[in-house]
């Protein structure tokens, strides 16, 4: 019924649970998928299945109502979507952990997860064994993403670096370099035909940028966010 948490019945329960079995919520508004995963975790005695519900808002009342270990949320939900889910258990900074799985899967769109507070991203297509084996993983603290887009995540965290590095001038990139060579701000200023004020003006634009207050630091920080190649 619409708006009810669906309890799992106990005598669904195939194996015998373990005292540490974890508890664990299914989000899902196709049955049939519900079902199935609900059947896996069934037959586990390391995992509890506390609730099953059909869509985003009854997942949210439900992770507040039962408190489960993890919950395993489908992307795209009525309601609330699952990324709308774990941003509200983020934000109220609830003990359960999420597992998002998704019928196509994006890695700009795992990046995002991630970044909310998922704990795992997963395709619809992996088989419960393997669904079940990542809820243990997350309930012990790990991230798990589907092999598909790892790759695409890892390239989304390089570019993501990429773009907050400080946008540097060309001027600036120049200065940076003679400054990390050794030269003084005079010497700076006798080489690319400027007055040493001007150099100065840019050593302290450069500072700004780098969050620095002197050379030294400012040609670590540089070598650190790769500036100087």
């Amino acid at each position: 019924m619409p708006g009810m948490v669906a309890q799992a019945d106990a005598d669904d329960h195939h194996v015998p649970m373990s005292p540490e079995s974890v508890r664990v919520l299914v989000a899902d508004d196709h049955p049939l998928f519900r079902e199935a995963l609900g059947d896996s975790i069934a037959q586990r005695s390391d995992l509890e299945l506390v609730a099953t519900v059909a869509s985003g808002r009854e997942a949210l009342e439900a992770i507040q109502a039962v408190s489960p270990d993890v919950a395993v949320l489908d992307m795209k939900m009525p309601d609330l979507d699952g990324l709308e889910v774990v941003d509200a258990v983020t934000r109220d900074e609830l003990p359960t952990r999420v597992v998002l799985v998704s019928a196509f899967l994006d890695s700009a769109l795992a990046y995002r997860a991630l970044g909310a507070g998922a704990a795992g991203y997963l395709s619809k297509d992996s088989t419960g064994e393997h669904i079940c084996d990542a809820i243990l993983a997350v309930a012990g603290g790990d991230t798990v993403l589907d092999p598909e887009v790892q790759a695409g995540v890892a390239r989304e965290i390089r570019m993501r670096a990429e773009d907050e590095r400080p946008a540097l001038t060309a001027r600036e990139r120049e200065i940076l370099r003679l400054t990390a060579d050794g030269h003084s701000a005079p010497q700076i200023a006798e080489a690319l035909y400027l007055s040493p004020t001007t150099v100065r003006t840019h050593l302290q634009h450069l500072y700004e940028k780098l969050g620095v207050s002197d050379r030294a630091a400012a040609v670590a920080e540089a070598m650190r966010q790769r500036l100087l190649e």
